[in-house]
């Protein structure tokens, strides 16, 4: 398919911004979704991977062409694959992706990739049998074959097989505490990779002697393949002994065998300059950066300045929040360390720890929401009703946390609307219940799976 051919089915996966766009004064609201609109369009696979698609193999060589992958984006990395490769070469493989987040396939493209799905953020049966698969597909390559692999944020729990000795519900188990913990994305990571048979480089070690590319999504605070879905391809550098660490920190138990091995180093990953990654490319074709880039350009053309803090912020999401609030209120009573009116950006993967109430087993009690709502809520509370300073929050593959919202979006008069309908938010952010608390006012953001990736998108408008 030709590349302008293919450029055209991107729009079928996400809305466009109108392109004279709502005024940030007048539509505020509006104003900031096209701002989270202009991000997601900007790591549309179909529009980064033409770039770095490799030349299939050579007829003569009688190599095979395989595409593997994980994540909240495969179904659309697979798509642009299909829609970018050569018609009349082969192409066959299996990607795996998140419940709901296969996209529409437009009219006229061909099917040669396999696309299944499998549960977010905890592993589940379906995800493991897909594991199983995509090892298997690999087995008994040559040096002639080819090996794609499509690797974007959720790949971690969507590509499970857990090391010999750990069961599914023990691996279930794990990532819930780790989740509920407050670690951050790096230190969940190393976990899970030395509890696998297939991370931290594994997949590429069973595909030798195959040339691998490997094409990622990044979703992670400074864009390392390694942390990206726990980098199923890429050396790994962390070890054992910093898994056994971060388990003992957060008191997460592991089985005893497993937790002997991780002691002797049994379950060591191959390491950066183990010869099973040579010939191996890695391609990061989107970044928060650039979605950041392309919100602020779009802010930038309705006549506003736009400051982009960072794409690698962590921390707790509430508490993030409470700092963008004395950030926006510096900027309105003061003029600085920004001039108004300004959209201010910023991006990474905060954390959210939940807490005893939210984790309890009495459904009345326990909280909804996620890193963007639990965000919005530290806003709120920080901004005091602040006039002048709206704000939208969501993740970029349009679900935060397991519910239906991407988001949540704030106002100056956020906290009087709730207070009037007898919603105090301590109460709301005592049990993480982010969704509870902005759902009774209209202001979730939701948008449906985008199916793209790049983590957390934070926008405050300052008018």
């Amino acid at each position: 398919m030709k590349l302008e051919t293919a450029l055209t089915i991107a729009e079928t996966h996400a809305t466009s911004a109108n392109s004279a766009g709502p005024s940030p004064q007048a539509q505020p609201r509006e104003f900031l979704l096209s701002l989270y609109q202009a991000a997601v369009q900007r790591a549309l696979p179909l529009h980064n991977t033409a770039a770095f698609l490799p030349s299939p193999p050579s007829r003569d060589s009688g190599g095979r062409t395989i595409v593997i992958g994980a994540g909240k984006a495969g179904g659309s990395m697979a798509q642009a694959v299909e829609a970018l490769w050569p018609a009349d070469a082969p192409l066959q493989g299996l990607v795996v992706t998140r419940y709901q987040h296969i996209p529409p396939r437009p009219v006229g493209l061909t099917s040669r990739i396999e696309i299944v799905e499998a549960a977010h953020p905890v592993p589940d049966a379906a995800g493991l049998a897909a594991a199983e698969r995509i090892l298997a597909m690999v087995q008994g390559l040559t040096e002639n074959d080819l090996v794609l692999c499509l690797i974007s944020g959720g790949g971690s729990a969507l590509l499970t097989l857990p090391a010999d000795g750990l069961s599914l519900q023990d691996k279930q188990r794990i990532n819930k505490e780790l989740l509920n913990s407050g670690a951050n994305i790096s230190e969940m990571n190393c976990v899970r990779k030395h509890l696998s048979r297939i991370k931290g480089g594994r997949l590429a070690a069973a595909c030798a002697p195959a040339r691998v590319v490997t094409l990622t999504i990044s979703d992670v605070p400074g864009d390392d393949p390694s942390i990206i879905a726990s980098g199923p391809t890429v050396p790994d550098a962390t070890t054992c002994a910093d898994a056994l660490s971060i388990l003992q920190r957060y008191a997460i138990q592991v089985p005893a065998a497993l937790l002997a091995d991780l002691e002797s180093g049994a379950l060591e990953t191959p390491k950066p300059g183990d010869a099973v990654f040579n010939g191996h490319e890695v391609h990061l074709i989107a970044t928060p950066q650039q979605s950041l880039e392309a919100a602020a350009e779009v802010a930038r053309a309705a006549g506003l300045k736009a400051y982009i803090l960072s794409d690698e912020m962590e921390g707790e999401s509430r508490e993030v929040g409470k700092v963008h609030a004395a950030l926006a209120r510096a900027v309105k009573q003061k003029n600085q360390p920004f001039e108004s009116p300004c959209v201010i950006l910023s991006g990474g993967e905060t954390t959210v720890t939940v807490r005893a109430q939210s984790a309890g087993t009495d459904e009345k009690m326990r909280g909804r929401g996620g890193r963007a709502g639990e965000f919005c809520m530290g806003l709120a509370l920080g901004l005091q009703g602040q006039p002048g300073v709206y704000a939208l929050a969501a993740d970029t593959d349009g679900i935060d946390g397991l519910e239906d919202n991407a988001g949540a979006y704030v106002a100056p008069d956020t906290l009087a609307r709730a207070q009037a309908a007898g919603m105090k938010i301590e109460r709301y952010l005592d049990r993480n219940d982010a969704y509870g608390y902005f759902e009774p006012l209209g202001d979730l953001v939701i948008t449906g799976p985008t199916h793209t990736n790049v983590n957390d998108f934070r926008a405050m408008l300052i008018v």
